[in-house]
């Protein structure tokens, strides 16, 4: 992996925030949000409030088995984070996709207030 960053700290903050994702815990992820955070996933509405992100996320969880992220390259410039990767999902019905997956994020205080990611989800 190749980490461009000025602050570890960010990087940490995404390592964790994308293991409690591959665990598909949506409460544990809510800690990682602001309330006031706007998601937005590929071309979907952006929803946003930290609930409404909480419950989307719970939603999409339930349509998959599991799910796998690799994290190739990490960029970190002032509140702004960027990462891309490959996801490795596992269907409902246990056949497999990988895709690959790009995320940007912005912090305030800490926390994702603007949390964007760039995947085509269409297959599965």
């Amino acid at each position: 992996m190749n980490v461009n960053l000025h602050s570890q700290q960010q990087s940490d903050l995404v390592h964790a925030m994308y293991r409690v994702i591959d665990e598909r815990d949506a409460q544990a992820l809510g800690v990682f949000l602001d309330e006031k955070v706007v998601f937005q996933l590929g071309n979907f509405e952006p929803v946003r409030g930290r609930d409404r992100v909480i419950g989307a996320n719970e939603a999409f969880f339930e349509t998959i088995a599991d799910m796998s992220h690799t994290i190739d390259d990490l960029w970190v410039h002032d509140h702004h984070t960027i990462c891309a990767g490959s996801v490795l999902y596992t269907r409902l019905d246990a056949t497999r996709l990988s895709i690959p997956f790009a995320t940007i994020l912005t912090m305030e205080k800490g926390q994702v207030i603007d949390y964007r990611v760039f995947a085509d989800i269409s297959e599965l």
